[in-house]
């Protein structure tokens, strides 16, 4: 009889040694979502690793594997998953009522996940085939690999720039890509590809440079109240097109931003003249930002 390592018998269990029944799902989905609410609505989890639960979908992922892993057909794992789905969400939402000044009106974002739920039928009954192990699960497997890893580029931004702020996400995503390459493969080829293409995902987001493009409405710094007939002349940097977009006592601009850099522009309406400068830049999480200054 081959000797299984500790690790191998721990996946073994977790993906595919439960006896996963509708009752189970039930309680698994109830519970998932009062784990999510409290992280959700403690203070103390505000902008953390945990918060990220009811955000984004690496927490998420890891619950749907399970039931995946632990069903014995694939119109099974499609139909569990979805009802798994089906209760938690909503439940999430329901349960953040009291806690929100926003009351009932919390559901309006039910919306985006409503429709990632009917989505997780047909992927969960594709991905029932991840228990093969073998490249047509690598294959099956790939997308979410390539998800976690474009969800762990994110955080690794936050940690270099907010250290330790969702370093436990990043570790949490790592884990996960290791975590399925391991358990739903079973040759060294296999593993060395299913850990390469997320590897080579993050890296590549890293490295290559960001492309700008992008467009916002903002006030000028000085509030002119600028007429109908305002015109703008933007400088031959190249980094944004300016327009007039609204006048009198709410006047701004349309910004299109095509590359970071610093410029300048100017505002004539009738005899008078307004001078700015622009400047197009990355902040330290990683998001596009634009600072006009009167000159």
């Amino acid at each position: 009889m081959e000797k299984r390592s500790g690790l191998r018998r721990f996946t073994d269990k977790l993906y595919g040694g439960i006896e996963l029944t509708w009752l189970g799902v039930v309680l698994y989905a109830v519970g998932t979502a009062v784990l999510t609410t409290f992280f959700l609505v403690v203070p103390v989890f505000q902008n953390s690793s945990f918060m990220r639960m009811g955000e984004t979908l690496e927490a998420w992922i890891f619950f749907a594997v399970i039931i995946i892993a632990n069903s014995k057909k694939p119109l099974e794992s499609a139909l569990k998953t979805f009802v798994f789905f089906l209760i938690s969400q909503p439940l999430i939402y329901l349960l953040q009522v009291p806690f929100s000044w926003q009351g009932w009106g919390l559901f309006q974002y039910y919306r985006h996940w409503f429709f990632l739920t009917l989505g997780t039928f047909p992927a969960a009954f594709i991905g029932w085939y991840i228990k093969k192990k073998n490249w047509l699960s690598l294959l099956i497997l790939t997308p979410v690999l390539c998800l976690l890893a474009y969800i762990c580029e994110d955080g690794i931004k936050h940690v270099i720039h907010d250290f330790p702020n969702l370093l436990i996400m990043v570790l949490f995503c790592i884990a996960q890509i290791l975590l399925y390459v391991y358990t739903f493969t079973e040759k060294l080829s296999q593993r060395i590809v299913g850990v390469l293409v997320p590897l080579a995902m993050i890296a590549g987001m890293l490295l290559i440079p960001k492309q700008v493009d992008f467009s916002t409405n903002q006030f000028l710094p000085d509030n002119p109240i600028l007429s109908e007939n305002a015109e703008v002349t933007v400088d031959q940097s190249g980094i944004a097109d300016v327009t007039v977009s609204g006048g009198g006592e709410n006047s701004t601009v349309r910004i299109r931003a095509h590359a970071y850099g610093t410029g300048s522009f100017t505002v004539t309406d009738g005899d008078k003249v307004y001078r700015y400068e622009i400047r197009i830049y990355e902040d330290d999480l990683g998001v596009s930002q634009i600072e006009i200054t009167a000159k």
